[in-house]
């Protein structure tokens, strides 16, 4: 029974993950995909739905568009994970032994948190349960767990008694995610609370990273937390040629991570800057 529970589990992770990377999927096409019943298709789609993962529609299902959705932690853990991977990789190129850095809530950022391993006496403020329980053995690391409210099903702290524990500080580099990016308006997130944090982390910081795979690009959320002139650098996995030449005059560096292959790192367009 419990093999049972856990291929259930895999199958919508798998679902999820065709969904979002397709942006919409029929009840065929998923049958197909993982070879069940239409019937077993419409029971994960229902489930998903009730989750908040995606919507589901008339003979099928499709990934949410509002500006104030937001899968949970679950649902982002599958999404793009080896993009992911790949741009908290290219990111660790950026931290130095002794730095005092911020890492913000998020997937993409957890990745990066497992990298750390081989960074000697670094501080790391993180408002993340997972993050910080993720670095608690590393051996020369200092972590600061900013407390605050329980986000629920994000695994992370907000709220005014978070933003308290973080007046006053300045860290070397600020790692933040997003859920949105564009270079008209900025990142952006769906939650006023998650913004408000997120705002103040980048306000401390000399050095501001902001790490989004290339579905986050060209979007907007409901809550701007900075806008374009205050990111230092964009690390993705493909970025449109009409969106460099916008970041270049922006004057924001790109840093470009491949997917199953080493990370690559264009010439730096931050020169004001660096």
């Amino acid at each position: 029974m419990k093999k049972e529970l856990v291929f259930v589990e895999e199958r919508k992770r798998g679902i999820l993950e065709y969904v979002t990377e397709r942006k919409k999927a029929s009840v065929g096409e998923l049958c197909e995909r993982f070879g069940v019943s239409s019937a077993t298709i419409r029971s994960d789609l229902r489930d998903l739905e009730q989750g908040g993962s995606l919507l589901r529609t008339h003979g099928g299902a499709m990934v949410k568009r509002q500006a104030r959705f937001e899968p949970d932690a679950r649902a982002k853990e599958t999404a793009k994970l080896e993009e992911k991977r790949a741009i908290a990789a290219a990111a660790l190129e950026r931290i130095d032994d002794g730095d005092t850095i911020i890492l913000d809530t998020g997937t993409t950022i957890y990745e990066l948190a497992c990298l750390l391993d081989g960074k000697r006496d670094i501080t790391v403020l993180t408002n993340d349960l997972e993050i910080a329980l993720r670095l608690e053995e590393h051996p020369s690391a200092t972590i600061h767990l900013i407390g605050g409210v329980l986000r629920k099903r994000f695994h992370c702290a907000v709220g005014a008694r978070a933003a308290a524990a973080l007046e006053g500080l300045t860290v070397d580099k600020a790692f933040m995610a997003a859920n949105s990016f564009s270079v008209d308006k900025g990142a952006s997130t769906p939650d006023l609370q998650q913004a408000e944090l997120k705002r103040l982390m980048v306000s401390m910081a000399t050095k501001v990273y902001l790490l989004v795979d290339s579905s986050k690009l060209g979007r907007n959320s409901f809550a701007l937390f900075a806008a374009p002139p205050l990111v230092d650098c964009l690390v993705t996995d493909a970025v449109g040629e009409e969106d460099q030449k916008s970041l270049e005059e922006l004057g924001i560096e790109l840093l470009l991570a491949h997917p199953g292959g080493p990370a690559s790192d264009t010439q730096s367009r931050k020169g004001a800057k660096e």
